[in-house]
């Protein structure tokens, strides 16, 4: 008779949306069930983050979790080796080398769970979100509700005339937008004109 051994695998899940749809309440979520099951869980933000702590990462509706800050994605890889489950807060802020060490960590057996907005406040695709859906075993939608007309918002409007493609910021410069009421600011320049 033959047996089946089976590997422990690992897998990457990617929770992804416009912001204020709840992608790190979500992600919160995911953790502390982890910890709940007694799983050894690291958790990561970027450095750039600092609006709510720089020792948790925060939900829009505070809900938090201690959390170590990092400068570069790589450096996950230094301290998650013990990990079971490792948690990535505002993943749109690291660059693509995130990509590798997600595959990384995942082909070591453990579960990666990463949050992060899929797409600018231009409606362009946010790096290095799309590269992970690519890759990720399971994928988390979220929406947000749109503050015009109250329809599921798939959008992030940029209220600020910023032209940087990264500005941290929550309310006070952002909103959720839908389809319909979303207008990305270069069809705004020419609606201006």
């Amino acid at each position: 008779m033959m047996h089946v051994v089976r590997q422990h695998t690992g897998w990457i899940e990617v929770i992804c949306g416009s912001m204020f749809s709840g992608k790190t309440e979500e992600l919160i979520r995911r953790l502390r069930r982890a910890v709940i099951a007694r799983q050894k869980v690291e958790i990561f933000k970027p450095s750039i983050d600092k609006r709510y702590s720089e020792a948790e990462i925060v939900s829009h509706d505070q809900q938090k979790i201690k959390s170590r800050t990092i400068d570069k994605a790589e450096d996950i890889l230094k301290y998650a080796l013990e990990a079971q489950v490792v948690g990535i807060d505002e993943a749109q802020f690291f660059d693509e080398s995130l990509v590798k060490v997600c595959q990384t960590l995942a082909n070591m057996g453990k579960r990666v769970i990463v949050a992060g907005l899929d797409q600018d406040f231009r409606g362009k695709p946010f790096e290095p979100i799309p590269q992970l859906l690519a890759v990720a075993e399971y994928i988390t939608k979220t929406h947000a509700i749109c503050v015009i007309c109250g329809n599921p918002a798939n959008h992030t409007y940029r209220k600020s005339k910023q032209k940087d493609k990264v500005v941290v910021g929550a309310a006070d410069i952002y909103e959720a937008r839908c389809r319909n009421c979303f207008i990305p600011p270069d069809q705004e320049e020419e609606n201006n004109e």
